[in-house]
């Protein structure tokens, strides 16, 4: 992954209680960062582009799909750098991508991504992302993959 190609990134510290006795950060420390970049970078979507129907009333989104790659450890409070991105939207779903990067050393440690489904949480079932996610989202990235039907 190209790190060019994210425009939106959060910081994160590694904290005591994420490391082992070694002080190497532990691997499911690191889809709680991702978490983190995602719900920002949504904020932050809905924000900038004033989407109204995004996470109001009964619509919601669910990871279906989670995966990192380990390049390099993360130590006892290193800053990190997450990026993250959308990279595909379809019909009530979209990917996105991460990569962290070790702000010490500008070396990228991790990488990897996800799958959010849009779902109205009273009967848990798919719903159509709105028109104006698509717009937003070919708004801010240069490479995403649009396949709404």
């Amino acid at each position: 992954m190209d790190k060019s190609q994210f425009k939106h990134f959060i910081l994160e510290t590694v904290r005591f209680h994420e490391v082992d006795i070694l002080g190497v950060c532990n691997n499911a420390v690191y889809f709680n960062y991702f978490e983190d970049a995602r719900i920002k970078y949504v904020q932050d979507l809905k924000k900038n582009f004033a989407l109204k129907e995004l996470l109001e009333g009964d619509s919601f989104f669910i990871m279906v799909h989670n995966e990192c790659d380990y390049i390099e450890p993360a130590f006892l409070d290193d800053e990190l750098k997450v990026y993250t991105r959308i990279n595909f939207v379809k019909n009530s779903s979209f990917g996105f991508e991460h990569i962290v990067e070790k702000t010490s050393t500008g070396k990228i440690i991790a990488k990897g991504g996800g799958v959010v489904v849009h779902i109205n949480k009273v009967n848990r079932q798919s719903l159509p992302l709105p028109d104006e996610f698509y717009v937003a989202v070919r708004d801010f990235e240069k490479n995403v993959i649009i396949q709404k039907s």
